[in-house]
Parts: structure tokens; sequence; C-alpha cells
């Protein structure tokens, strides 16, 4: 009997509701960012999970709102999940590393000594010659997994800090193409690795 006159009180109305209205839209939104980044990454499998409990979620969400137009609290913390979802749905992408992404480097100086730590870390280099603003340059070309960009970085700013670097996102990769991977990958790339094989 305590839990209908809980619910009619205005500590439920005023502070109970708001909170997990706001804490419904953090799961909510952070889903939706992590479902369009499986899409871009082309694993069907699991935006189509996660859109699952993100529509359930925001059904659920939405019959709050409505059943509360009088108090102006939910729809402040409906949009103040909104903003922190996307905030969290990108932290969240960060730490998965999932996908593959392909690394420029333009260096502005003799690009050797980087060229030499970068094979003998075990990437895969594609070398061009160019003609840049100052003169000639070298384009190198790399193809890793998201969770080694990090790690090139830090060599990049150890032995070329002059070098200009951009990653973009791949999405298919021809089989002739193996990816470097530092050893001992976290159980999730495994895990998408082996998803990916079952849905191509």
């Amino acid at each position: 009997m305590a839990m209908p006159a809980f619910f009619d009180s205005a500590t439920y109305t005023w502070v109970v509701l708001p909170l997990l209205i706001f804490c419904a839209r953090i799961m909510d939104v952070s889903l939706d960012t992590v479902r369009i980044i499986f899409i871009n990454r082309n694993l069907r499998s699991y935006a189509t999970v996660i859109g699952f409990f993100e529509v359930l979620i925001w059904l659920m969400v939405i019959r709050q709102i409505f059943q509360q137009l009088d108090n102006p609290l939910c729809f402040i913390a409906y949009a103040a999940g909104f903003a922190t979802g996307n905030f969290v749905g990108i932290l969240i992408e960060n730490r998965l590393s999932i996908g593959r992404v392909i690394i420029r480097i333009i260096t502005r100086r003799e690009a050797d000594d980087l060229i030499a730590i970068l094979r003998s870390a075990g990437y895969g280099l594609t070398i061009i010659g160019a003609d840049g603003v100052t003169g000639p340059v070298k384009v190198i070309f790399t193809i890793v997994e998201r969770s080694n960009i990090e790690h090139i970085v830090d060599m990049i700013k150890q032995h070329n800090p002059q070098a200009f670097f951009s990653v973009e996102d791949v999405r298919f990769v021809s089989e002739a193409v193996t990816p470097y991977r530092l050893p001992g990958p976290p159980r999730w790339s495994r895990y998408v690795s082996w998803m990916r094989k079952r849905e191509q």
C-alpha cells in the first residue's frame, strides 16, 4: 500500500521521476549513438539488438512525459539526458575501438626513422613521394585497427613530430589486406571479428 502513495508524492513527481527520465534518456541516446556507429561499421546484428532496446527505453520515457505534461522538470530532464547521452555514447564508442582506420602521414622532413620504426613494429606501409608547399614530402599510408591509433600517434610524435597526419574510418577492406593489431587484443575485438565473418 505504501508504493502508490509514494508514486503520488511530491518527492516522486519533482525529484525521482525527472531523475529517472534523465538517466533513461542517457541510455537511449547512448545506444542510438553506438547503433549508428555499428551501422557504419556494417555490424548488422549489433545494430539490430541495440535498436530494439533503444526504442523500448524511448517509449517508456515518452509515456512518462505525456503523463506529466504539467511538470517542467520532466522536459528539462529529457533535454539534459539527450545532451549527456550524446557525450556518453561517444565515450563508449572510443572505449570499444571497433573497426579499422587508414592513417595518412605527410612528413615535412626526412622520414626514414619513422618508416623504420613503424615497419619494425609490424605495420604495413604504403609510401608515396609528393611535392608539398615547402618542397618534397613523403606520404605514408597504413590501415590498422582503431585500437592501434594511439600507438602510432605516439611513434609519430616521437620520431617525426613535425609530420601532419589524419585518421579516417575504413568501412571495407580487401581480404588481401590484414590490418596490424597490437598483441593481446581484448575479447571484445576478437568477438567482433568473429561476428564480421559470420555476416559476410
